[in-house]
């Protein structure tokens, strides 16, 4: 059975306690001291902290490997993060879902109209990106272009009355159940942080079209990670979606593939933990 990060912890500290004791133990009874049991550092004590906070699931997604380097690696994503990040906006990697909202008057700082050009299509000229997911869009197009594919760009940046109207719609037409399975209620939306956007038809058969395919297997080279995988619902609270890209960077995208499973949520949910854990 794949043993989670935090039993590694726990193994560490106790291994270098035993080496310790063992050590002692070869020394005269005159020579013998008391032992004093290692600490580990605050980072490795507060990385234990967090990953006991997490969902089982999230913890058994974790592989087994060496919490510096797993520490070094969360580092790289933080100052990617800081680099992109202004003080009068929310941060890149902002958790938000079903039980982390953002208010009716949130609206992301300098919204870019995202409009039909050289390297993209869209589907209608209401569209906006925050000004760092613009940037990686159009180099993700960019990308896309010179592979012989052009991009078309479905939906973007979202306001919290548009996101209720869109709702309301859906409760009406599949009722209140079925609607909460594919579609957000205001303020808990993606959309409106202006960093994700759908792709092509926005229907399930996207994934398989030569576009969908292209974006699989390129858009965490850019810093675009899928939110909502199949056979993840329970945790991400909604259907699998194939075409719903947000844009967390590149040092993310690899942090996500490499210690929690290549699954966005479990990744936000304990960057989120780790902001919040003094």
């Amino acid at each position: 059975m794949k043993k989670f990060l935090f039993a590694l912890l726990c193994a560490c500290v106790l291994c270098a306690c035993n080496e310790k004791i063992a050590l002692a133990q070869t020394k005269s009874a005159a020579e013998s001291k008391s032992v004093e049991t290692p600490k580990p550092s605050a980072e490795i004590e507060k990385l234990g902290r967090v990953l006991s906070s997490m969902s089982e699931r999230c913890k058994a997604a974790i592989p087994n490997g060496n919490p510096e380097e797993f520490l070094a690696d969360l580092h790289t994503v933080l100052a990617e993060e800081a680099k992109n990040h202004r003080a009068d906006d929310l941060d890149l990697l902002y958790l938000i879902d079903k039980k982390h909202k953002v208010g009716s008057d949130y609206v992301p700082k300098d919204l870019k109209p995202v409009k039909n050009n050289d390297v993209w299509n869209v589907s209608r000229n209401d569209l906006s990106l925050r000004p760092e997911t613009y940037a990686a869009l159009e180099e993700l197009s960019r990308a896309a272009l010179r592979d012989g594919i052009k991009l078309m760009v479905s939906s973007t940046y979202r306001s919290y009355t548009y996101q209720d109207g869109l709702f309301k719609r859906y409760v009406a037409q599949d009722g209140l159940e079925l609607a909460e399975r594919y579609s957000a209620r205001p303020g808990t939306s993606q959309h409106q942080l202006g960093c994700a956007v759908d792709f092509g038809s926005i229907t399930d058969d996207w994934g398989d079209t030569k576009m969908g395919k292209w974006v699989y297997n390129h858009a965490a080279d850019y810093g675009w990670s899928l939110s909502f995988p199949r056979g993840y619902e329970d945790i991400t609270g909604y259907m699998w979606e194939c075409w719903h890209f947000r844009y967390i960077g590149v040092e993310a995208c690899k942090f996500q593939k490499k210690w929690f499973s290549d699954v966005q949520q479990f990744m936000l949910e304990f960057i989120h933990a780790w902001k919040q854990n003094g």
